[in-house]
Order: C-alpha cells, then sequence, then structure tokens
C-alpha cells in the first residue's frame, strides 16, 4: 500500500473485524480517528479501524485548488454532481486493495465494514455495492450517489442483502438532504433496506448520530458471531 498512507486504531488485539473509513473532501484520515472511542463498542471482537488518506488531486469546482479528493468534482448543484467518474473508480481501487490486505491479515471480506463520509461515503457506496465478495455493512454519512450508473451496471449479487446505515443532516447545505434522499432511494430500488437517520445539524457528525453508529455496529458485530 505504497501509494496510499492510512492511520489504523485497533480496539483490541489480533482484531477479528475492519472497518475501512473514508473522509471527506479536503480532509484527511485524522478526521473520524477520534470517535472510535465514542462509539461505546463492546469490548470483543477486536476492530481495526482503518482511515485512509485520499490523493491529493486538483478541484474543478474549487478552481482547481488540489487538496485530498478521492475523485474530482466538476460542478455542484443543489440536486446533482457531476464529477471525474475515472477518479471514482480510482478510489474504488484502493478499497478493494485495503479490502486485499485485510484478507491477507486474516480478516475476511465479509468482516469488513466500509464506512464514509460525503466524498468518501459515495466511494463507499460505489465500493461495496459493486464487491464481488460479501462484505459486513456499509455506513454512508452525509453523502450521495454520483454516478447510479456505475453502480447498476456492476450491482454485487454477493452483497444483495448488505446491511446499510445511511444518515444525513436536514440543514446540510454542502450536500444537500435531497441528494441523501436519491441515495436512499436508488439502494431500495436495489432491494436493500437501509437503515435511515436524519439529525438537525449541517454537514457535519452529531453525538446522537455517532451513538446510533456505535448502536448499529454493536448489532452487526453481534450477528457476525451469532
Amino acid at each position: 500500500m505504497s501509494e496510499i498512507s492510512l492511520i489504523e486504531v485497533e480496539t483490541a488485539s489480533q482484531p477479528s473485524v475492519a472497518v475501512i473509513w473514508m473522509h471527506g473532501l479536503g480532509a484527511d484520515g485524522t478526521d473520524f480517528e477520534p470517535i472510535v472511542p465514542e462509539l461505546g463498542l463492546p469490548a470483543a471482537p477486536g476492530i481495526r479501524f482503518i482511515f485512509p488518506n485520499a490523493p491529493h488531486r486538483p478541484v474543478t469546482c474549487n478552481g482547481g485548488y488540489v487538496m485530498r479528493a478521492w475523485y474530482d468534482i466538476i460542478s455542484l448543484a443543489p440536486e446533482s454532481r457531476e464529477i471525474d467518474e475515472a477518479g471514482f473508480l480510482e478510489s474504488r481501487k484502493i478499497v478493494r486493495q485495503l479490502i486485499a490486505r485485510e484478507a491477507a491479515r486474516g480478516i475476511p471480506s465479509h468482516r469488513v465494514f466500509l464506512a464514509g463520509f460525503s466524498q468518501g461515503g459515495a466511494v463507499a457506496y460505489l465500493s461495496a455495492l459493486t464487491h464481488p465478495e460479501r462484505l459486513a455493512g456499509v455506513i454512508a454519512l452525509s453523502t450521495y450517489i454520483p454516478s447510479p450508473k456505475l453502480i447498476t451496471a456492476e450491482r454485487s449479487d454477493a452483497n444483495h442483502h448488505l446491511p446499510l446505515f445511511v444518515a444525513h443532516g436536514t440543514d446540510d447545505d454542502v450536500v444537500s438532504l435531497g441528494l441523501g434522499e436519491q441515495a436512499l432511494a436508488l439502494v431500495k430500488t436495489l432491494g436493500l433496506a437501509p437503515e435511515w437517520h436524519a439529525y438537525a445539524m449541517p454537514h457535519a457528525v452529531c453525538q446522537e448520530e455517532i451513538q446510533d453508529i456505535g448502536a448499529w455496529l454493536a448489532d452487526r458485530l453481534q450477528q457476525l458471531d451469532d
């Protein structure tokens, strides 16, 4: 993984579950690292949280400014995004490499969760719903699906019943609630049954949301070991 830097946090020695968590545009892997102890997760099984840093690239909608980004955003509108799909697919490749890295370290894909905020959540959606091997679940926060056709064209049978936690702020002025609801509607048309949460917040994460993520993850962990 020399091509991407990352941060790892393990909740116990010899973790048997992994969570790969992608940050939003312009942030980095440190963004969500502090919430790990706030999730209130059980002591077992041990979890390895992986927070990769997106590559640096020019972002067109920000005047070409170079920042950490999972893909270039060409234009913004309240209910749509025009993006560089090649970059989007490159980031999916990074996620697939991270999943394979965990398998090589003893954590198979069906014990790997993908999580992401905003742009990182879009990558989590694409990566999970098109992954050829079964995954444990997805946490999609304040995010959207910019290229639905990429998902519908490569929809994975292995993740036909993928558990999803989907959350959005009702006052989000960066990724509108409408964009989040569009993504929610799409995954429902694919036969999935996401757990949906809306919070009175802007483009951010709130304490109630962190608690709900922790409860959802704890429930999924119990089902993994049943």
